[in-house]
């Protein structure tokens, strides 16, 4: 009698692992994108960067063992050792999910926020107590000198506008246009960044201007030059710029202060 050969069991194809590497790999790319692109300065503040950039070099040193792994279970039809990894959602989704993010990443171009977002956060002269915010300033040089953080921070800690009036000023940021404000007046603002995009807050000075705001569109970078007087604007007495000259300016490549 012949006696039949037990059959070989082949590996499934192993098409998890092949998306877990797909989501890890994809991860790694997007953030070296946005590393080598120079996006990161609209998403996080400088001391963060290099969390985002290590993650990068991590996540594909991690896809590239991955992958040769992979490599060698189709090759040989031999199983890839697990990762491990639990999660709450089935892993055919969580990975799914995070391929899909990576993917619209490269697709989607990060902006700085500008006058829209300003408005609904609520531009403010001061450093709120629940921002981050130095417990003791101390500014020297010329007041010319100083960015409209610099001013905010000098206010902050003494907020008496009248001991400003008069004192040079040369700022730049963006132009918002309060709506309850006279037509003769723009705020010009910049974003506070302390960590990542998700916290930044606007701050931001009032600018006297001749003629209409409207000559200034929203979300327009200007350069001030100019002096400090005080004035009541939007029925509060502020600190205002008396403008000797405004130019305008290209957006910075960095455009949030810190």
């Amino acid at each position: 009698m012949r006696l039949k050969r037990p059959r070989r069991r082949t590996q499934p194809f192993p098409w998890l692992d092949i998306l877990d590497w797909l989501a890890i790999f994809a991860l790694g790319s997007l953030l070296l994108h946005y590393w080598i692109s120079g996006q990161l300065s609209v998403l996080l503040h400088p001391d963060f960067r290099w969390l985002s950039n290590s993650a990068a070099i991590l996540l594909l040193l991690v896809s590239a063992v991955r992958g040769w792994q992979l490599f060698q279970q189709v090759r040989r039809r031999r199983p890839v050792p697990s990762l491990g990894h639990q999660s709450l959602l089935p892993r055919q989704i969580s990975s799914g999910l995070l391929l899909a993010i990576a993917i619209f990443g490269f697709f989607y171009t990060p902006r700085a926020f500008a006058s829209e977002t300003a408005l609904q956060r609520g531009v403010t002269e001061t450093l709120g107590m629940t921002r981050g915010q130095p417990q003791q300033f101390v500014r020297s040089g010329p007041p010319e000198d100083r960015t409209i953080i610099d001013w905010v921070r000098t206010l902050h800690v003494y907020p008496e506008p009248d001991a400003y009036t008069d004192q040079a000023v040369s700022v730049s940021g963006f132009v918002i246009h309060p709506p309850d404000w006279p037509d003769n007046y723009l705020m010009l603002s910049r974003f506070v960044i302390t960590c990542c995009a998700a916290d930044a807050y606007p701050v931001g000075l009032p600018v006297e201007i001749d003629g209409s705001r409207s000559d200034y569109p929203s979300d327009t970078w200007l350069q001030v030059e100019g002096r400090m007087a005080t004035d009541t604007v939007g029925e509060q007495r502020q600190l205002v710029i008396q403008p000797s000259e405004l130019t305008e300016i290209p957006e910075p490549d960095d455009p949030y202060a810190f």
